[in-house]
């Protein structure tokens, strides 16, 4: 004879009145864990030694407008190619393309061009390359790092057709054209207000839209979201296109700070441009390229050659930075993805229906 003991399941005491409420504080401790928001602690000790060793030019407001007003071109870019990365994609032409659509607009302003009409091209320009991009990647199927650096060649060639690799510069320039990215605004620029403007918008599409989580699907495993019903190809494409616009636009943008067109003036955006978008995606979303970890790690590399220049470092100490910065930046996001597949896998094992 066998008994049947009834299980009963009794409910945790709530909380009194009066008892402290660990889940506030315990959330903010997880927010505010070094695996999250490492980047801000190392910010914060950057400046700390920058303010030790350049106390006279470093610890004042003034600096931290340069940092801000120096960057935005750095953060710019770095947004544009975090949309296509979100999807697992490489765009290694936009630096080009930078330098392609500002020298390009020079030349309009300088050919007697209304600006509005100059820009509107240039921003076309952009669109146009963004569109080859999507075109050699998405639909002949060619490995994005190779595609777009193929494509990055060809663009090269057009800015020497255009510029002849001499700078475009006039009077004409010094207009409305230059107000674009040299206006200030309380000793802020211009391109910094865009720099936010785009961030937000990103952060927007990225984390509160059904496109950004098929972005994030589609870079965390093509195959699983294509199962899914996530069109892949589609989503790869326009990210291709979206970062050929902002690329271009942030060139014009650059153009207008130098006052001139460039052959050149995008290439040194390439290296840093990379670093802050993966140095980002280390940050708040633990290995996926994100808005707000980029904004955190432009500020962290803009603090950091700002203060070596200030401390008068030698004139290479940027790049080194910059290149530490972008290999530890990898090493943890590979590191995290690794983390996050191992985690995922046996939730993925105790989901299978088990034998009978």
């Amino acid at each position: 004879m066998s008994i049947k003991v009834e299980e009963k399941t009794v409910a945790a005491p709530s909380a009194t009145k009066g008892e402290p409420r660990s889940g506030g504080t315990s959330r903010w401790v997880n927010m505010l864990a070094f695996d999250k928001v490492g980047a801000i602690y190392v910010w914060i000790a950057i400046v700390i030694v920058f303010s030790f060793w350049a106390p006279d030019t470093f610890p004042n407001i003034t600096t931290a407008k340069q940092i801000l007003n120096s960057n935005a071109i750095t953060g710019l870019a770095a947004l544009a190619v975090t949309i296509p990365l979100a999807a697992r994609v490489f765009d290694l032409s936009f630096a080009l393309n930078m330098t392609l659509c500002g020298v390009a607009v020079a030349h309009f302003v300088v050919d007697g061009i209304p600006l509005g009409v100059a820009l509107a091209l240039g921003v076309l320009i952009g669109l146009a390359v963004g569109l080859i991009n999507a075109t050699v990647v998405v639909i002949m199927k060619i490995d994005s790092f190779i595609a777009t650096l193929a494509t990055g060649s060809l663009i090269q060639a057009l800015i020497t057709l255009v510029t002849n690799d001499t700078p475009i510069s006039d009077a004409k320039l010094s207009g409305g054209f230059s107000k674009i990215g040299q206006t200030t605004v309380g000793g802020i620029t211009l391109p910094v207000l865009y720099f936010a403007a785009v961030a937000v918008a990103i952060w927007y599409l990225l984390e509160h839209t059904a496109t950004g989580r098929r972005l994030y699907a589609t870079g965390f495993n093509p195959d699983a979201a294509r199962l899914a019903g996530v069109s892949v190809a589609r989503l790869q494409f326009m990210t291709l296109v979206t970062s050929g616009v902002l690329s271009g636009a942030t060139g014009i943008v650059l153009a207008s700070i130098l006052g001139g067109g460039s052959p050149t003036a995008g290439t040194p955006y390439l290296l840093p441009g990379f670093a802050a978008v993966f140095l980002g995606a280390t940050q708040l979303k633990n290995g996926r390229f994100n808005a707000g970890g980029t904004i955190i790690a432009v500020l962290l590399l803009g603090t950091g050659t700002t203060g070596l220049g200030l401390a008068n470092a030698p004139q290479w100490s940027g790049a080194l930075f910059v290149g530490i910065v972008l290999i530890a930046a990898l090493m943890v996001t590979g590191l995290q993805r690794r983390t996050t597949l191992s985690a995922r896998a046996p939730a993925i094992d105790e989901a299978e229906p088990q034998p009978a």
